[in-house]
């Protein structure tokens, strides 16, 4: 009867015993499910957060190269430029050189990129704006350019028309000699045609009608060529002004010339000068700085 009792005794402390051990076996097998199970939810957490830094890297990246290709020459906002080119580059080191990141910080981040890429939205707006406005000011002042242009030489082509009406009114007021002609005359005012025997030369012409010509006195100047092409003249004084230079003369005559036709007469005495070479002799008449009449006339 004690054997009895104790083999059940020993029976029923073994079921307890198995009893434990498979309670203890079930906790071992939940708390290794649960610590698998925490374990790959942090993991997957690890794995976000990593592909969040990722992704604030990238964003902070092409946040960078877009300010690189941010251009103007407004030198305030380059300024800004520069400054918020470095808050970017230095979030950026900061993100990469952190090792334990949380959702917190990531968070903080995220925040920080909208605030920057806003900021650059901002200035892209700015620069965008300016650089019509520089090309609106650009073309205007192409325009005001080719303006400025015509105008120049619409100037300049009424300058040459005003020119040439000046030379025009010029030519136009200009004294004629008509009827120009040089005659040898000898002592007895007779005509000759013997160097030997001419004592002077009678120059002749009619100052023509010109109702354009300045109306008053004139001086009238005759220049004698000799046939060796030398100038006769009294006295090395007797100059006038023709275009930029004094030049001498032969003979001169004052006369009162009152816009209608005047017949005019200039001599070269030839009176103790030396006798006269036979041969072509060329004479140029001057009035007003211009060369009113040429002739010739022969002596043997």
């Amino acid at each position: 009867m004690s054997s009895q009792i104790d083999a059940m005794q020993k029976e029923s402390k073994d079921r307890r015993n198995n009893i434990i051990v498979i309670v203890l076996s079930i906790v071992l097998v939940v708390v290794l499910v649960l610590f698998f199970m925490q374990r790959r939810d942090h993991q997957v957490i690890v794995n976000e957060i990593k592909q969040e830094k990722d992704s604030i890297q990238f964003e902070l990246t092409e946040i960078a190269m877009s300010y690189d290709s941010l251009k103007t020459e407004n030198d305030t906002i380059n300024e800004q430029l520069f400054v918020a080119q470095a808050k970017v580059k230095d979030l950026l080191l900061e993100v990469e050189q952190t090792k334990k990141v949380s959702y917190s910080k990531i968070s903080d981040y995220q925040k920080q990129v909208t605030t920057l890429r806003g900021i650059m939205r901002d200035f892209v707006v700015q620069i965008d704006s300016l650089n019509r406005r520089n090309e609106q000011l650009m073309a205007e002042n192409r325009e005001v350019k080719q303006q400025y242009k015509q105008v120049e030489q619409q100037n300049e082509q009424l300058s040459k028309e005003k020119e040439r009406l000046q030379q025009n009114l010029k030519r136009a007021a200009m004294l004629e000699a008509r009827e120009l002609v040089a005659t040898p005359l000898n002592t007895r005012s007779k005509e000759t045609r013997f160097a030997k025997r001419t004592a002077k030369v009678r120059i002749y012409f009619v100052l023509g009608q010109n109702a354009t010509a300045k109306r008053g006195p004139k001086s009238i100047y005759a220049r004698i060529m000799r046939p060796d092409q030398l100038l006769m003249v009294k006295s090395e004084n007797d100059v006038f002004q023709f275009e930029d230079l004094k030049i001498q003369y032969s003979a001169m005559r004052e006369v009162v010339y009152e816009g209608k036709d005047l017949p005019v007469a200039i001599f070269w005495d030839n009176t103790n000068e030396p006798e006269l070479m036979p041969g072509n002799y060329t004479i140029n008449l001057f009035a007003d700085g211009n060369e009113i009449g040429e002739t010739t006339f022969e002596i043997r």
